[in-house]
């Protein structure tokens, strides 16, 4: 029940990177053992609004909201 948006994540990155030097970052980050995993996910677009929107699982969008308060402590 707990949403992964919301809660602390650690030891994870999000790069955000010119569209032409993506497949230079990836190659250099897959090539780190830590890093094997890298991959695209998403893209910036112009936005009058300034939405930030994720596609969901079940093929719909979601507007990717302002945090609010703390973040939930990491569970030991």
């Amino acid at each position: 029940g707990l949403d992964p948006l919301y809660i602390a994540n650690e030891g994870k990155l999000v790069a955000v990177v010119a569209p032409e030097s993506a497949e230079v970052v990836l190659a250099a980050m897959r090539a780190h053992p830590l890093g094997h995993s890298a991959a695209r996910i998403g893209q910036v677009n112009a936005d009058p609004h300034r939405f930030v929107q994720m596609a969901t699982a079940f093929g719909g969008r979601r507007v990717v909201d302002w945090l609010s308060g703390e973040p939930l402590p990491r569970i030991c």
